[in-house]
């Protein structure tokens, strides 16, 4: 079994290991190694990865990979490879480029053939996935990560055909984490923010039950 995290963050001023994106990846990888210990884990970091996005040419028809970007057709077999995938995206305007970059070529690969036949599965179908946004906010700013991160990636995953675990009702397109503090810096035009670690990493085991659950 093998699970992917994609930590969707462009931010190249930070280190790898101080990415909030990255690091919430490697508590999820973490917690589920906890229950399923045979399970072969990665962290695609889009920070590496240069991308275009999609100009809607239609070469990907007969292929199913894009034509011109080599570098999305090998992230792509990663996520067709998986049986569990992770998107983990911070709230930008209102998903990071990359990310976008990815899901619209997935989903013009995906539509393309859908539109021919509305029988077609796409070659990620089904794959258990979990979305889980953050941003600069406090718990009060959680619900607005929801609308424009989650429910925005979740649009995508539905024409993609992965298949998205909810936590509950009211969080059905995944979860949102929010900051401890947020403070100006003295040395940086950056703001400085806190995490309460402890906190979010039960938040995402909670999650990661549901998810687990699913497969």
């Amino acid at each position: 079994m093998r699970l992917l995290c994609l930590s969707a963050a462009n931010i190249l001023h930070k280190e790898k290991t101080e990415s909030t994106s990255y690091k919430i990846c490697e508590i999820i990888i973490a917690e589920i190694q906890k229950k399923i210990s045979s399970i072969e884990s990665s962290i695609t970091d889009l920070r590496d990865y240069e991308l275009t996005p999609c100009t809607g040419c239609g070469r990907c028809y007969a292929s199913k990979r894009c034509a011109v970007d080599s570098t999305f057709n090998q992230i792509y077999e990663n996520i067709i490879s998986s049986d569990l995938l992770f998107i983990v995206s911070p709230h930008y305007a209102p998903i990071p480029a990359k990310l976008c970059m990815i899901l619209e070529k997935m989903e013009q690969i995906t539509f393309l053939h859908w539109g021919k036949d509305n029988s077609y599965k796409s070659e990620v179908h089904g794959i258990v996935t979990g979305v889980i946004s953050h941003g600069g906010g406090s718990d009060w700013a959680l619900k607005s990560y929801k609308c424009m991160v989650n429910d925005t990636v979740a649009n995508a995953l539905d024409t993609i055909q992965l298949k998205l675990i909810p936590l509950d009702g009211e969080w059905n397109t995944g979860i949102a984490l929010p900051v401890k503090n947020a403070k100006n810096s003295d040395d940086s035009i950056f703001p400085i923010q806190e995490y309460d670690w402890k906190d979010l990493t039960e938040r995402i085991k909670k999650y990661i039950e549901a998810v687990v659950d699913a497969l």
